[in-house]
């Protein structure tokens, strides 16, 4: 592992030559005492070699300013401007009588020119080995080189050339085993440094040195090998849209990009990480259903491909998507993933359906009713899928939490999907003090689960994309040498180690891994599948106690779904229940919806927020336009002329699809003026509207409010849609009062006209009867009795007063549906007493 050069003072390492200061240490005074005859031959030899060796490889010049060569990260002085890096170790584990070869940069960070310096390997500082992970840690965290370091060998060394500013030189050593003075098996320091002076300070020195591990192993049974379990995951976020494109009856996928394409090809990450897993033995490949359901939709030829910049929320059409390029990639991956997780050994963890985010459902939406129904659904469908896309048996009671943190509230919704393993990461459950040795992975952790958790240290090497030689070497000498003495801590105490790489597992990363698993098989490392490791005793002394909320990592808690993600997700599944009662071909929608759905959780949008945000959104409008394609169309005004009529109200289905269990409900806000009857079932074919006609009775002139709104029958109706509002104005009610009025005003002109008739016929002379009243004998030829006068009220039904016709033109062609109704004082005015409302 390469390491910066610092300052510190006493720990310097002396060049030969050079006597001793006073501050020097005992290693180094004994350094200075070897020949100097032969250093000097063994220096001039070196110069010849190098003479060659930079025909072969110039010094590289870097651009001022820029970044430098492999070791730009490291942190230099200008007591030691040297930057150096380890980027090859040969073999990985030394043997008796064998040699290793080191290669790497020598780059010079300083900001003066490097003069008559040289690289060399130096000898541990001691010839036993390392026998704890503690002295590891030290080692890797060690900065300026010192004696700790070991002594520098007289040969090989590497004479550089004169490095200005910004220069690079490739180096490469090879050293007897023999000359690294390796007594026992075990774990040893590998370090090589750069000496030699600068034009600033011509004082011969240490300008810098690059560690790394090197395990040592002279063959024989010296301890019990230490099983591990690697998990090896394939996962992607989403990509399959609820959108199909309809084509001759079939429904054809959508993908929202075509990311996968190249993924899928030789050289592509999911390619690499399934061609490399398919040498590994006993390994556990932990797979997202959804990326199986993915790759099955693209090796049809006729899938689409949303096209950038459009609106993923709208229905997709030829004109909006593109015809998709990776049908042959993903038929081969297929292919080439059935025969990996086929062979003797292998185990298949079947993930919940899309990955959901266990951690942020528990944190964010464990009120929501929606999401315990979503994650059972998960588990069952990610089984199913695994099972009959991959023709293997899987195991599907496990949770993966994100980077495997856990607390009492991922426990907690982990066991109510039913997992009854947990898979955890070593930070959220670290060793007591008193465990000054490795215990195996499995943890009981109460209410009938079990964790595996995974060593942190080990795990940890592989969180990034290790792309550089440095950082590939580094890692894998770390892992071997970890690995080593986590077997001969205890030797004959056979123990099991849990590995977990990150979901997102690059490529180059999974063959480091890879390589270092190979190197330590059948050496001290004994690959096993995930249920051997689980099945193993657990370690008493280990811990056990799962961590509170309050200790989950702040910085893994700010990349979760929100309450507001999380609720609009829930959202989606309400309204996809409601769509699926009025639809009469449900299974077009469902599978869709109900996997999108779960694709809005999925814990790979951790590392994509805004790529999530944009998914949930569109398949929310897409459902939204979905629903609103049943719907009552606008309308805003309806004249009623009369005291009684019908209101026509249209119903429109745009789906390609009948609808049902659908019931239209007219209600006005203000009943005392208008009353309208009651609502009946709706049937409405594909691509058409219905009428219904509500009878009406109305008591008063003027607008009055009406309120449209569909309702699901069945039981526990729910509101379809948006309800719709209009206004409905009445004219022409003849009011009973102005009965009243108007018949005593005839009577009264009646018997006006009467009497002025009677005084003309008379002449004006009095009744022969002078005690009779005037007009009160029989009379002909009169008006007769006042009541025939009287006008008559229109009977109930009658076309007068009634609104002649449909109130508004009917929105579409289909039938017309007249519901039953009865008037407000319980008289049945056609048959039936339906309630009104859902």
């Amino acid at each position: 592992m390469s390491e910066p050069a610092r300052h510190s003072g006493l720990g310097a390492h002396r060049r030969p030559g050079r006597a001793a200061g006073p501050a020097e240490r005992p290693a180094e005074r004994a350094a200075d005492g070897r020949s100097r005859g032969r250093r000097a031959r063994r220096f001039a030899a070196a110069c010849a070699a190098a003479l060659t060796l930079f025909t072969a490889a110039p010094a590289v010049a870097l651009p001022t300013g820029g970044d430098i060569h492999p070791a730009a990260d490291a942190t230099t002085t200008a007591e030691y401007p040297v930057a150096l890096t380890i980027e090859t170790v040969a073999p990985q584990v030394a043997a008796p009588n064998g040699t290793v070869s080191i290669s790497g940069h020598v780059t010079n960070a300083g900001k003066s020119a490097l003069k008559g310096a040289h690289a060399a390997i130096r000898r541990p500082a001691s010839s036993k080995p390392l026998q704890r992970r503690s002295e590891l840690q030290l080692v890797a965290t060690r900065n300026a080189p010192g004696s700790a370091d070991g002594v520098e060998l007289d040969s090989p060394q590497y004479a550089l050339p004169e490095l200005n500013p910004g220069q690079s030189q490739p180096y490469t050593l090879s050293v007897a085993v023999s000359d690294l003075g390796l007594s026992d098996s075990g774990v040893y320091e590998l370090a090589v440094d750069a000496w030699g002076a600068t034009t600033d300070n011509p004082r011969d020195r240490a300008l810098g040195i690059a560690r790394s591990f090197l395990p040592y192993s002279q063959g024989g049974t010296e301890a019990q090998p230490t099983k591990i379990t690697t998990l090896w995951p394939l996962v992607h976020a989403p990509v399959l849209a609820a959108q199909t494109v309809s084509d001759n009856d079939q429904a054809v996928p959508v993908l929202r990009d075509d990311s996968l394409a190249a993924e899928f090809a030789p050289g592509g990450r999911l390619y690499e990480l399934v061609d490399t897993g398919s040498k590994l033995s006993n390994l556990t490949w932990m797979v997202d259903p959804d990326l199986l359901d993915a790759a099955f939709a693209m090796t049809s030829k006729q899938y689409r491909v949303q096209k950038p910049g459009t609106d993923p929320g709208k229905p997709a059409r030829d004109d909006n998507t593109v015809p998709g390029t990776g049908s042959a990639a993903a038929t081969a991956w297929l292919d080439k993933l059935r025969a990996a997780v086929a062979k003797q050994g292998s185990q298949v963890v079947a993930l919940p359906y899309a990955d959901p985010d266990l951690a942020s459902i528990a944190h964010n939406g464990a009120d929501l009713t929606g999401m315990g129904t979503a994650l059972n659904k998960a588990a069952t469908a990610g089984r199913l899928t695994v099972e009959g896309r991959l023709s293997v048996d899987t195991r599907s009671d496990i949770a993966w939490p994100y980077q495997g943190y856990l607390d009492q509230q991922i426990a907690g919704i982990a066991r109510q999907a039913g997992d009854g393993l947990v898979l955890v990461n070593g930070a959220s459950m670290p060793e007591p003090d008193s465990v000054n040795y490795t215990p195996t992975a499995v943890r009981p952790i109460g209410n009938g689960q079990n964790a595996l958790v995974a060593d942190d240290t080990v795990s940890s090497l592989f969180q990034k994309d290790l792309t550089s030689p440095k950082d590939q070497t580094e890692a894998a000498q770390r892992f071997l040498a970890e690995t080593y003495t986590i077997t001969h801590e205890q030797p004959q105490n056979q123990r099991g180690l849990l590995v977990m790489p990150p979901r997102e597992l690059s490529a180059a990363t999974a063959k480091v891994l890879a390589g270092a698993l190979q190197a330590a098989t059948d050496k001290w490392l004994t690959p096993v599948k995930l249920d051997t490791l689980a099945q193993s005793a657990p370690d008493p002394k280990a811990n056990t106690a799962v961590p509170s909320p309050a200790d989950y990592p702040t910085q893994a808690r700010a990349t979760e779904l929100s309450a507001a993600d999380l609720s609009t997700t829930d959202e989606i599944q309400q309204k996809l229940d409601i769509l699926m009662r009025v639809l009469t071909l449900p299974q077009r929608v469902r599978g869709p919806f109900s996997a999108a759905m779960v694709r809005s959780l999925s814990t790979e949008w951790r590392a994509q927020g805004p790529a999530g945000s944009t998914y949930r959104d569109s398949v929310k409008k897409y459902l939204d336009d979905l629903t609103g394609a049943v719907k009552v169309p606008d309308k805003k005004v309806v004249t009623l002329a009369g005291n009684t009529g019908l209101l026509q109200v249209s119903v429109k289905n745009d789906l390609t699809q009948t609808v049902t269990n659908l019931r239209l409900v007219l209600s006005s806000n203000q009943q005392n003026r208008v009353w309208v009857g009651k609502a009946e079932d709706l049937v409405i074919p594909a691509s058409q509207s219905v009428t219904l006609r509500f009878p009406a009775e109305a008591r008063n002139n003027g607008p009055v409010t009406m309120t449209a709104q569909l309702w699901t029958t069945g039981p526990n109706p729910q509101k379809y849609g948006e309800a719709k509002t209009f206004r409905v104005e009445v004219t022409s009610v003849t009011n009973g009062v102005l009965y009243v009025f108007a018949g005593a005003g005839v009577l009264l002109l009646l018997a006006a006209l009467r009497f002025v008739r009677q005084r003309k016929r008379r002449g004006g002379q009095p009744h022969e009867d002078g005690d009779q009243p005037i007009g009160d004998g029989p009379a002909t030829g009169g008006a007769g009795d006042a009541t025939e006068a009287e006008p008559e009220a229109p009977e109930e039904g009658s076309a007068e007063g009634s609104a002649e016709g449909p109130a508004e033109d009917s929105a579409g062609d289909g039938p017309a549906q007249t519901p039953r109704a009865s008037s407000p004082d319980g008289r049945d005015r056609t048959a039936g007493d339906e309630k009104v409302g859902p």
